[in-house]
């Protein structure tokens, strides 16, 4: 079995069943053998996200067709389930067609979906469900943010940072907020000192969607929050910065102060071996000085132009190391870069150049040949 195969799996048959026997228990006459001979029919032939949108379909055809009150027995059952609960049928994947049904079927009933939303997301998340009410609904779903950024539960908190995302993995972009991004500017002001690494870790991973659209704008409130922060505010601030920090963005490195390094200096490159093949792997070398009469804090990444099919190249910045160097202090520094395959990447044979980055300047580069049979 395969990972992927595994993982849709986490809905299944007996997911289904665990949900039509809450059904029945709430609402008797909820069809259980019907709806369970359909979802069983259907099931082998889908993938994980196909699976739940299937089955809240089935939920939608078994249940009263008055909305209010289909959603209002999916409630009641999942209710009967209390938060946080650690199986997959108690919580976790079962919720999730449930979700999925409100965020499917609910919007012409904005204001019965919404109620149901963070109930939703302190057993599983609606960080999806909520994406279609804040295109069709804007401001009456932002009100309801407001006030759940202050909700005592950490989920509902969260559920307002990460529903909010502009470009939320596996969820469709909010236009609107990449076109203005006030509203989730002044949610995350809300949400930007939060008690719990969980939340400012998703305000984080909000505000570095935003830096691809804004970064200046993100940058100018990013630097005014720096201002006196707290260590847990300055790690979000560090972590909402990352693409830029990768991109060597001035601005960026400043905020978190890092100068040009104007006097660091890479005097050795070396990458060896000069021609791999797919699936091996290359060491880089590198000597880092600092000339200079000043201490220096050293971001050094480097970026590897992969050769594209029509020839062409597409750079991706890696992570390399955060250091801080003495007056005159010489840094030999070593590391393994694997080109092997994955999903994310097609990779094509030919020269591929890799540059150093450092301070957000390219102070050497080298290159190695890949073979790919």
């Amino acid at each position: 079995m395969t990972e992927s195969t595994a993982f849709k799996n986490m809905i299944n048959a007996e997911v289904a069943q665990y949900i039509a026997d809450k059904l029945v228990m709430v609402h008797p006459p909820f069809p259980a053998a019907e709806f369970m001979q359909k979802v069983v029919a259907q099931l082998d032939a889908l993938e994980l996200k196909a699976r739940i949108i299937m089955m809240a379909k089935e939920l939608r055809a078994a249940l009263p067709a008055d909305y209010p009150t289909a959603v209002a027995i999916l409630m009641q059952a999942m209710c009967s389930t209390p938060p946080n609960a650690k199986s997959n049928l108690e919580g976790g994947f079962s919720i999730a067609p449930i979700a999925q049904f409100v965020e499917d079927f609910g919007l012409d009933h904005p204001d019965v979906s919404l109620d149901t939303l963070p109930e939703i997301t302190k057993r599983f998340t609606s960080e999806f469900a909520i994406r279609p009410y804040l295109m069709r609904h804007p401001a009456k779903t932002l009100a309801r943010c407001q006030q759940w950024a202050v909700d005592p539960n950490p989920h509902v908190r969260r559920m307002v940072s990460e529903g909010t995302r502009t470009r939320l993995p596996w969820g469709p972009r909010l236009q609107q907020f990449i076109t203005d991004p006030a509203p989730v500017l002044a949610l995350l002001e809300m949400l930007k000192d939060d008690p719990e690494l969980y939340v400012r870790k998703s305000v984080a991973n909000n505000l570095n969607d935003l830096t691809k659209d804004h970064p200046d704008l993100i940058l100018s409130v990013l630097a005014g929050w720096n201002e006196e922060a707290s260590d847990e505010r300055r790690w979000m601030i560090k972590h909402a910065l990352r693409t830029l920090i990768k991109q060597g963005h001035p601005a960026a490195l400043a905020i978190l102060g890092v100068g040009d390094g104007a006097d660091l200096y890479i005097t050795r490159f070396e990458i060896a071996p000069m021609q791999i093949r797919l699936g091996e792997s290359v060491k880089m070398t590198a000597v880092l000085e600092n000339q200079g009469e000043e201490a220096v804090d050293v971001v050094m990444d480097y970026v590897v132009h992969h050769v594209k099919k029509n020839g062409a190249s597409s750079p991706k910045v890696f992570k390399w190391l955060t250091r801080t160097l003495q007056p005159g202090q010489t840094l030999t520094v070593q590391k393994s870069h694997g080109v092997k395959p994955v999903t994310t990447r097609v990779y094509y044979g030919g020269r591929h150049v890799v540059e150093l980055q450092v301070n957000g300047r390219v102070l050497a580069s080298g290159e190695f040949g890949l073979v790919v049979e």
